[in-house]
């Protein structure tokens, strides 16, 4: 007996789950319905294409309701919105959006994969035709339709997500004055604010401006530009905004029709990809999942995540046992020609979850270093004390990061333990990596923190150190990094003069040791342990700290000139 499926939603999950029911079942009858003009398309393209990086629209697109057709004999039918599910007599609902009608079509299994929404506050001008958001082609079109028409100058972007920061680097490059907006102390919340200090720094670098900590009240226009209203009679002027302020899931359709919800009213499905009628199946955006670190639920819109899942449908309503075990949140962005990526959970989850964890940070360049063209990057990986369990890794730099992150990532998948992150066999060529990886270098630095051979503190912790003499805080780099700047309260002693000065430091106080990466106050750090001293060494390095403090002055600076303006 022939199957009829109805897909609602042809963009991800949806498009994947009907090509895989096709290729597992060349007789069932495969119906996709979308509400926007094209299926199959590119949704973390759309930025490159407003900045010019992907010139043909058609590229936006992997695949086309003829082509759709042509190959996998799927009827894929946009411009046709789903307003309701009738579960008793298995029916949907169907607006034609082109020629107004209202039509009824049955299923015998039902495939939700209608995604999120842009969110939309309720606020003044927010519906102003000089206010865009940005999550279909038919958005990323209108965009780059106004930006050549019009040829603006200036932007605000409201939201410093994936989006806003794609956009704010697009925008940018197009020639634009970029001002970002958001609420949060932060870009980019998958990282934490040490990391994410990285960020901001190549932004403000690159002549964006960053408004952190900013609510946005109104928009007010005079039809020529517009006033972004924020908070204490703060306003920034510009031809154009854009709103990004994040997505939520469009469950609609399933709340109408009874089936059970979870978080921000998500749709709840099983490991198979089944919500609570066992002839519906949910994917993609829509849908609470859980995070394979925590357990706990979770959203995570990330294309691959909605991919897998539409396949496991498809599994599963062919007769393939196949289910989802959850999603680790594994992300990369490009912002200008830094590379940031993350993978598991953050040092802010941990904590809020209650974890007793404990993190590296490391500097490693991401080739030999004697081979030309070298670029330092900056690790932090998180584990789980007692339990040596990894958690989480974050990662900033140039060549090299996404490899990291997919190694880490893999590794948080199989189970491994933080500390065997040493025994990966990686490939090793000078132009592509150390014959000690990173990633193995992160591993024999959780190690040694295990095992007691190196203790260590924060940058966090530095400024509530006692300046009285009480201990010793020592820098152990070079009297010219040194002079370049250094910590208050720090001395100075090269590490490869700590030998033959060491009889200058008290061995009954503690010290805090520290250099540029935290790499050479290792080797300080042993040379100290080993007569006697009780050593710490800073994670992270004056690298690290620098990044951080700069970026906290920097946000300083920019909300004082917004008081006074």
């Amino acid at each position: 007996m022939m199957k009829k499926i109805v897909i609602v939603g042809g963009v991800a999950g949806g498009a994947t789950a009907a090509a895989r029911i096709r290729r597992l079942d060349e007789n069932a009858r495969i119906i996709v319905f979308e509400r926007s003009g094209y299926v199959s398309y590119a949704n973390c393209g759309l930025p490159y294409f407003i900045g010019g990086t992907i010139e043909d629209e058609e590229e936006l697109t992997l695949q086309t309701p003829d082509g759709f057709f042509e190959r996998f004999r799927i009827e894929a039918k946009v411009h046709h919105e789903v307003v309701s599910i009738n579960r008793e007599k298995r029916t949907v609902t169907v607006r034609d959006l082109e020629a107004g009608e209202t039509f009824e079509e049955s299923y015998d299994t039902l495939i939700l994969s209608p995604g999120a929404r842009p969110v939309v506050p309720p606020l003044e001008g927010v519906n102003d035709l000089l206010v865009f958001s940005l999550r279909t082609v038919e958005d990323t079109l209108k965009i780059h339709s106004f930006i050549e028409q019009n040829e603006p100058r200036s932007a605000v972007i409201v939201g410093g997500g994936f989006i806003g920061v794609e956009l704010a680097e697009n925008l940018n490059e197009l020639g634009l004055k970029v001002t970002v907006v958001d609420m949060q102390p932060q870009l980019m919340n998958q990282l934490d604010g040490d990391m994410a200090a990285f960020i901001h720094s190549k932004m403000r670098a690159k002549g964006v401006e960053l408004l952190l900590e900013r609510g946005v009240s109104a928009f007010r226009s005079n039809g020529k530009t517009i006033e972004t209203v924020l908070g204490e009679g703060e306003s920034v002027t510009a031809d154009m905004a854009v709103l990004a302020i994040g997505v939520s899931p469009d469950t609609k359709l399933a709340k109408d029709a009874g089936l059970e919800l979870g978080l921000r009213g998500s749709i709840l499905v099983n490991e198979r990809m089944q919500t609570s009628d066992p002839d519906i199946y949910a994917v993609g955006d829509a849908v609470q999942v859980k995070h394979f670190v925590t357990g706990e639920p979770s959203l995570i819109s990330l294309a691959g995540p909605a991919n897998k899942q539409g396949r496991i449908a498809a599994d599963n309503i062919c007769g393939i046992e196949s289910a989802f075990d959850g999603s680790q949140g594994s992300s990369v962005i490009k912002v200008f020609d830094l590379t940031a990526a993350a993978t598991g959970i953050n040092e802010k989850t941990a904590q809020s979850l209650g974890l007793n964890y404990d993190k590296v940070f490391l500097s490693p360049a991401n080739h030999a270093g004697y081979y030309p063209g070298g670029k330092v990057m900056t690790m932090k990986v998180l584990f789980e004390l007692g339990t040596d369990r990894l958690l989480g890794a974050q990662i900033v730099g140039f060549d090299g990061v996404d490899k990291r992150i997919d190694v880490i990532a893999t590794a948080i998948r199989a189970g491994m333990k933080a500390s065997e992150l040493k025994l990966l066999d990686l490939a090793y060529a000078p132009p592509y990596s150390s014959a000690k990886d990173p990633v193995n270098m992160a591993g024999f630095m959780i190690e040694n923190l295990n095992k007691g051979i190196t203790k260590q503190f924060h940058w966090h912790e530095v400024g509530s150190l006692p300046r009285d003499g009480s201990v010793i805080l020592l820098d152990v780099r070079t009297e010219g990094e040194y002079a370049r700047g250094h910590i208050d309260g720090f001395i100075n002693i090269p590490v490869d003069e700590l030998r033959e000065r060491i009889h200058e430091l008290e061995t009954c106080k503690k010290v805090y040791i520290m250099c540029q990466s935290a790499l050479r106050s290792y080797i300080g750090y042993r040379i100290l342990a080993q007569n006697g001293f009780d050593c710490l060494n800073l994670s992270g390095g004056y690298r690290l700290y620098q990044t951080v403090m700069q970026d906290k002055l920097a946000a300083e600076k920019a909300a004082h000139c917004g008081k006074e303006d």
